[in-house]
């Protein structure tokens, strides 16, 4: 009898185990071609630890005991036009000579998705302001309804200000009407706001987990992986962020004063000409005075008016009769 229960439970043990070992290597994270995901081991009475990265369109095979969490790859925006749907509304700006200028845009670039830089993202920023769009530890997001909630409130916080720094610092070394008014200005202003920006966003993350929209990131995908590179990993330059802006838009008591002077302008340039004008029709008066007489003068202008008649007869009299 005791043999029999022994046997029972070895089989039943068995079981159990088999069912184990098949939950998990039955898991597995699959990501989207917009998708990232980053992987950390996390067996009971084991330190969490990171395990790997899954690149986007891809499946990889992970125990059950793993946490994964899924990050946005390729181009991505910060549209701060203020229009529905933006993360933000229009920023502020002070030029070089004192000006508050209104400035609406948007900015395309890529979340740096090289796996070493991923897992440093993660750590530091990720998990604090819950930046991901899902993963095993979250109940209502997934990959067809991916929670963004966290992902604006990090960009608002390592994004935006550290843009809105970039062009405020750019705006004082430009005058407000060459802003407004002249397109080269503005791209010069555009290109040292994108400039600045890189480099404060860096800043404030300290590392550079922003890169240019078409950024490809390489290098190693696991821990084991990173382990065995012989070489220290350098970081890999991602590029640009790209930076649009449209045109400033100051006070608009200085539009209207600028339209004012502008009527001014055109007025005076109408006046100069009705000027030249009149100057030109007094010169030529003067030279027919003194050619014809002032009386010939006066006569030749009402006839030319057709204020007066003349008439030469068949004597060659000639007879000058005002008409009615």
């Amino acid at each position: 009898m005791f043999r029999r229960l022994k046997i029972a439970f070895l089989i039943a043990l068995g079981a159990i185990v088999l069912i184990s070992a098949t939950g998990c290597s039955g898991a597995s994270v699959n990501t989207e071609p917009d998708e990232v995901s980053i992987v950390y081991s996390a067996a009971r009475g084991s330190a969490t630890t990171f395990s790997k990265c899954v690149g986007a369109s891809s499946r990889a095979g992970v125990s059950t005991s793993d946490n994964s969490w899924t990050y946005p790859a390729g181009q991505r925006t910060f549209d701060f036009s203020g229009g529905d749907g933006a993360e933000s509304k229009p920023l502020t700006v002070v030029s070089k000579d004192n000006v508050q200028l209104t400035v609406p845009g948007f900015s395309t670039f890529a979340l740096n998705t090289t796996c070493s830089v991923l897992k440093q993202f993660h750590e530091r920023i990720g998990l604090k302001y819950g930046a991901f769009f899902y993963g095993t530890e979250t109940d209502t997001a997934d990959s067809d309804h991916p929670d963004e909630t966290g992902w604006v409130r990090m960009l608002n916080v390592y994004f935006k200000q550290p843009l809105d720094r970039a062009m405020d610092a750019a705006s004082q070394e430009f005058e407000w009407k060459k802003l407004f008014n002249d397109p080269a200005t503005k791209q010069q202003w555009e290109q040292r706001v994108g400039q600045l920006a890189g480099q404060f966003i860096t800043e404030a993350g300290g590392g550079q987990f922003f890169c240019a929209p078409n950024f490809i990131p390489a290098g190693p995908q696991t821990a084991e992986e990173m382990k065995a590179s012989k070489a220290p990993e350098k970081p890999q330059d991602c590029g640009q962020i790209g930076i649009t802006l449209q045109k400033p838009v100051p006070p608009q008591v200085l539009v209207d004063a600028m339209a004012t002077e502008q009527a001014a302008k055109l007025q005076n340039a109408a006046q100069q000409q009705i000027n030249t004008k009149v100057d030109t029709e007094l010169q030529s008066m003067e030279k027919l005075v003194k050619l014809l007489g002032a009386q010939a003068y006066v006569l030749r202008e009402a006839i030319k008016d057709g204020r007066v008649q003349v008439v030469i007869t068949d004597g060659g009299a000639v007879n000058v009769t005002p008409k009615n």
